[in-house]
């Protein structure tokens, strides 16, 4: 499926509000200025927007959510065990968005959250990123580090000039720093630690269900990040899956088959598609249902790992091109990725 690489800035909108035509794409670099979503009135109720952490350590995996829905603000930590297998939840949802704070484009300003039980603030630093939060039960302060020559997965996906989402899916990162869960201190090591990040703007349909993977980690010597999604996409002429190697972006455009057993989570999970083929074993299923009047979510995020490979075929290069076939395929082992895979049903 050919999909156009963006290789300059864009603005992903015309003035009115509606899609800029030129912003249709993908990209490896941060292009897209995305600051008129979510000012003004223009489709005022759509508007969506978002940033989402999950992060990977041997003691713990950790969600961080900050998010605007318009009507509504919606943020979160989540902090699960690997040991025992207990989470820690706080999430907060409160009328209009009074209680975040989101830059208009990435790391264009600092993401916060303000409520009684739950702070996070979100800055970016020499290097990489900052992650703090704060609840009754957990503290944490982290760095995603960001080496200069990483990339990371952007895609404009159009349902109309009215509704479409640009995405930013930034797999593989290594995190550094500290984390505190009753009373009890943990040390992050980047030598085995795990951060991904899941960026947002834009103006969403009010019914949507979508799949979501992402997994990281060291295959054969390289630094290895698997971003695959699905349902959300299909038929928009875009795709969000990508393989990063040593922080280099193989851009797939194929839309994938996801087959699993919506009666058993917890069972294996298999990806497949054009050079594309995976199975992921999860360990864990993070269940989360929510009905907020005119908000509702259903969940099901696994947390497990990954095995089998992904054939990139592209050069790996800043191009106008949609592929070369005088590439010769490279296939790439994603046996031991740690990540999760996600289903989700949203009425937003």
């Amino acid at each position: 499926m050919p999909e156009h690489e963006i290789i300059a800035p864009v603005d992903l909108t015309v003035p009115g509000g509606r899609l800029n035509k030129h912003a249709i794409g993908w990209s490896r670099h941060l292009w897209h200025n995305t600051d008129r979503i979510g000012r003004g009135l223009y489709g005022w109720g759509r508007n969506k927007r978002w940033e989402y952490w999950g992060i990977v350590t041997p003691t713990h995996i950790i969600g961080i959510t900050v998010s605007s829905l318009d009507y509504a603000s919606l943020n979160q930590l989540w902090v699960l065990d690997r040991t025992t297998l207990m989470p820690i939840d706080e999430t907060v949802i409160t009328p209009l968005s009074g209680a975040v704070t989101l830059p208009g484009t990435l790391r264009a300003g600092p993401t916060t959250a303000r409520t009684k039980t739950l702070t996070i603030d979100i800055d970016e630093v020499g290097g990489g990123t900052n992650i703090r939060a704060v609840t009754p039960r957990v503290s944490l302060d982290l760095v995603a580090l960001r080496p200069a020559h990483h990339e990371a997965l952007g895609v404009v996906v159009p349902w109309s000039y009215r509704l479409f989402q640009y995405t930013v899916k930034d797999v593989a990162l290594r995190v550094r720093g500290s984390v505190t869960v009753d009373g009890v201190d943990y040390d992050v090591s980047a030598a085995d630690s795990w951060a991904v990040l899941d960026h947002g703007r834009g103006r969403w349909p009010y019914r949507m269900t979508w799949n979501w993977g992402a997994g990281s980690g060291v295959v054969d010597g390289q630094t290895i990040g698997l971003q695959l999604g699905g349902k959300w996409t299909d038929g928009s002429g875009s795709t969000e899956n990508a393989l990063v190697v040593d922080g280099r972006l193989h851009k797939i455009s194929e839309e994938l088959e996801w087959d699993y057993d919506p009666t058993d989570f917890l069972s294996p999970w298999a990806i497949r598609g054009d050079g594309v083929n995976v199975i992921f074993t999860p360990f864990y299923d993070r269940v989360a249902s929510s009905n907020a009047y005119v908000i509702s979510s259903n969940t099901h995020q696994c947390f497990g790992h990954y095995s089998g490979t992904v054939t990139v075929t592209d050069t790996g290069a800043d191009t106008h091109n949609d592929g070369d076939s005088d590439v010769e395929p490279i296939v790439v082992s994603v046996d031991g990725l740690v990540g999760w895979a996600e289903h989700v049903q949203n009425r937003w």
